[in-house]
């Protein structure tokens, strides 16, 4: 059985959707006939995607269409529920929310993110823009079917559910998931049944997607299909794919823009960290090779969940970071020789986590010496430059090495705002799809 189901309000948003969802790798299947439809022969599909034809019809009709589609396919197996709605908010949303919520029971909530960053429609304070313009003032206003009279998300729920109604703006997604999540249950025990988020960026998505998962309220993705391919990537495995496209970031950069980006990573994705205890790479051969097998070990036995996995050093945070020239002085060594030393150790880490687990399609590093450690390291001959992902990060394939063609993304350790190194690994985990 599929383990995503999306019920639209019509065929052209389903495709769309099921487009969204086979550049993560899904196999969609767009229902056309119904009376034709065997669920049998679509074992093999991830998602199954069910167009009602219910934009334009009474509200009514429009409920008893989607709820007996999700009485039709409800099944224990599927992970994600999804009902795709219009990107400019026409169409009978309330009652076609309800209709889902009331086929899955009360325990399900439904999060409304009804944003579409791609195509310039975005969310922000409760409102609806669409290329800067607030919705009421686009074509959506004189549909002449599904007429928009307001850009307020809320109000056009308001109007059509019969179930309390709540909104999560800006401010409330900046403070990470777990704020998020504990509003989520926080609502749920209140009785609110449809929560509306801001959202502005697939960056807000991804944040939105991991506090639903952290809360572990079951729920109905009520979106566009961006929000839909969001969480579906971080809980179902496409059944063609055997493992996860796992993605890897070493990180050895150690100043403030680094911090900021790593804590900004933090609130916005679902990961798995192991700090490297940088003294202990430098204090002696037996104490580095004891940090390197802890933190390659600690990796391994705790990815198998986790799509993206991070190394960092310690000394990313100031009350770690290591008096280089007093660790020259007592080795009789250059500084540059101690830091070369660090930068070996973590890509000796890189090299053999990827060594121990194929899994890692991926690989993000931050700081030229850690990349040039990591390159010579795997015998790279050079990397393949294929597109700027932001400014001063680059994405590509390592070439020749023992690990020719893997995707990489570098960046300089102090490039980019605090969101640059979620962009990147948001980027490489969809080139990994596509």
């Amino acid at each position: 059985m599929a383990q995503c189901i999306v019920i639209a309000d019509d065929l052209t948003g389903a495709n769309a959707t099921g487009v969204l969802l086979k550049k993560s790798n899904y196999n969609a299947y767009t229902v056309l006939n119904s009376e034709r439809l065997d669920l049998k022969l679509l074992s093999d599909s991830d998602c199954i995607i069910y167009p009602t034809d219910s934009r334009a019809i009474e509200s009514s009709i429009a409920y008893n269409r989607v709820y007996n589609v999700a009485k039709l396919l409800k099944n224990e197996d599927v992970k994600v529920y999804s009902k795709r709605i219009d990107s400019t908010l026409r169409g009978n949303l309330g009652s076609e929310t309800d209709a889902i919520l009331d086929a899955l029971g009360e325990e399900f909530v439904a999060i409304v993110a009804p944003c579409f960053p791609e195509a310039n429609r975005i969310v922000s304070g409760g409102y609806m823009l669409v290329n800067t313009v607030p919705l009421h003032k686009t074509a959506a206003a004189t549909d002449p079917k599904n007429p928009v009279k307001t850009s307020s998300v809320r109000e056009v729920f308001e109007k059509q559910t019969k179930y309390p109604v709540t909104s999560l703006f800006i401010g409330d997604i900046m403070k990470g998931k777990e704020h998020l999540a504990d509003k989520i249950r926080e609502f749920k025990l209140k009785g609110i049944r449809t929560i509306i988020f801001d959202c502005i960026s697939k960056e807000d998505l991804d944040v939105i997607a991991s506090g639903v998962i952290e809360s572990k309220v079951k729920f109905v993705a009520v979106d566009p299909g961006t929000f839909t391919a969001a969480i579906s990537r971080k809980l179902i495995t496409p059944n063609e794919t055997q493992s996860k496209n796992k993605v890897l970031a070493t990180i050895g950069s150690v100043n403030e823009v680094a911090k900021q980006q790593v804590d900004e990573l933090f609130l916005a994705q679902r990961f798995y960290n192991v700090y490297v205890d940088t003294r202990e790479l430098v204090e002696s051969v037996d104490r580095r090779t004891k940090e390197i097998f802890r933190v390659v070990d600690e990796i391994i036995d705790n990815c198998a969940d986790y799509e993206v996995c991070t190394v960092i050093g310690d000394g990313i945070m100031p009350e770690n970071r290591l008096d280089l020239d007093s660790y020259a002085r007592r080795f009789n060594v250059s500084t540059e020789d101690i830091s070369n030393f660090i930068n070996n150790s973590l890509a000796e880490i890189t090299y053999q986590i990827l060594t121990k687990n194929s899994d890692f399609k991926g690989l993000y590093t931050s700081g030229g010496d850690i990349t040039v450690a990591i390159s010579k390291r795997f015998q790279t001959y050079g990397i393949r430059l294929l597109d700027e992902v932001v400014p001063l990060a680059s994405y590509g394939e390592f070439i020749g090495g023992d690990f020719n063609g893997l995707n990489v993304v570098t960046k300089g350790g102090m490039a980019g705002d605090k969101h640059s190194l979620n962009e990147c690994i948001h980027y490489l985990k969809e080139k990994l799809y596509m």
